[in-house]
């Protein structure tokens, strides 16, 4: 063969003698993880119906507040009380107002109005306060006496929608029968890209989706949405320097840190029989945490590595996994008790792919699945909110 003082440079990337290299491997920098739905898992059971309901219920409530603006003969000596919920009394029950050591007897109930016997037991007098707590320890019955008059709830039925995710997918018979880099089906390649995508949505409106105002039900014009988890929490709602959440450094700033995230896992125990065991939170409040640690962390002469990453958070109400999820809002952490968390799918609609006439010289169908989210006893979860991002 004669020379002919070509070089690789020289020859130019379109010259036939040159072979093609081209990596099999595709790249996909688009964020498609669901790390909300990994923690989790798939649900126990199926939806049977586009509209999910479930019950819930409580017990017989042993707190309720004073309402009431002035107290005679004065605030001292006042055993007349009014307060906001008069049924929760009995007589013989025995009442600690706020987090003082007076304890009161009481002794009548008429409507909002309860007659107690102040300073039971020998102990203190307190004043009391407009909208004081008043936490009702347990009653006394008489020995002998005839049965109380029955008391109980009324169980709650909740609701959520399902949502239809769906996508199409067609891919034309030329394409199909020619080879491609990197991919050995092209069907099969559309089909998983879309069914990224679909999990994705999914994993964001679980989050953040919202209900219709009118004909949640959908209709032909409206289209149904399921209530994610932040449309759902109405209870704890929490934003540092209100509701008894401190600052978030103490001179009015709303950064998250170790004060504001231990008071609002104390309300939330106080609220409900529930232990928080998942922290969601965005990129920017992942790394609050992270710096928890911080100024605690100590290293040798000889390590290598540095690591300040916090996975699981543990305090006195409950050891909780945090978990970095890029589609809660910046400014949000959401505390939630997973036990009472579930993504469902519509029986027999998990995501699955239908194929479909295409009409012409192409192979057509859709990704569809159909999903709700169960989300029980609100109250036992919490979200902070108006938290700093920069």
């Amino acid at each position: 063969m004669a020379f002919t003082g070509k070089a690789t440079y020289s020859a130019g990337v379109d010259l036939p003698e040159l072979a093609e290299d081209v990596s099999d491997i595709i790249g996909i920098v688009s964020p498609y993880e669901t790390p909300l739905l990994d923690h989790l898992g798939d649900a126990s059971r199926a939806a049977r119906s586009t509209v999910h309901e479930w019950l819930e219920d409580a017990l017989l409530p042993n707190t309720d507040r004073i309402d009431q603006d002035t107290f005679t003969p004065n605030p001292l000596d006042a055993t007349v009380i009014t307060v906001e919920h008069g049924e929760r009394f009995r007589v013989g029950d025995q009442v600690r107002p706020g987090e003082s050591g007076e304890v009161m007897l009481v002794t009548g109930v008429s409507g909002d109005e309860i007659t107690v016997q102040r300073g039971y037991g020998g102990t203190t007098r307190v004043a009391l306060v407009d909208g004081a707590a008043l936490l009702i320890l347990g009653n006394a019955a008489l020995e002998g006496d005839a049965r109380p008059a029955a008391r109980f709830t009324t169980r709650v039925r909740r609701r959520n929608f399902t949502q239809i995710f769906t996508s199409s997918v067609e891919v034309s018979g030329s394409q199909l029968a020619a080879k491609a880099i990197g991919v050995r089906d092209e069907l099969d390649y559309q089909k998983q890209e879309r069914l990224r995508e679909l999990l994705r949505d999914l994993e964001n409106c679980v989050i953040n989706g919202v209900a219709p105002e009118t004909d949640a039900q959908g209709t032909a014009s409206t289209r149904r949405t399921m209530r994610g988890v932040l449309a759902s929490i109405e209870s704890n709602v929490f934003s540092p320097g209100q509701g008894g959440i401190p600052d978030g450094d103490g001179s009015g700033g709303d950064v998250l840190n170790e004060a504001v995230l231990n008071a609002a896992l104390r309300r939330i125990w106080e609220e409900a029989s529930s232990r928080i065991d998942t922290i969601v939170v965005g990129g920017f409040q992942k790394r609050r945490i992270n710096s928890f640690i911080s100024g605690n962390v100590g290293y040798a002469p000889g390590d290598a590595r540095y690591r300040e990453m916090v996975s699981v958070y543990e305090s006195d109400f409950g050891v909780a996994r945090v978990v970095l999820s890029r589609w809660v809002p910046a400014g949000t952490a959401l505390l939630l008790d997973s036990s009472r968390v579930e993504a469902l799918p519509l029986s027999g609609r998990s995501f699955h792919f239908k194929p479909q006439a295409s009409g012409g010289d192409s192979e057509a169908g859709q990704l569809i699945g159909e999903y709700t989210l169960e989300f029980r006893n609100e109250n036992a979860h919490g979200v902070i909110t108006g938290l700093a991002t920069g």
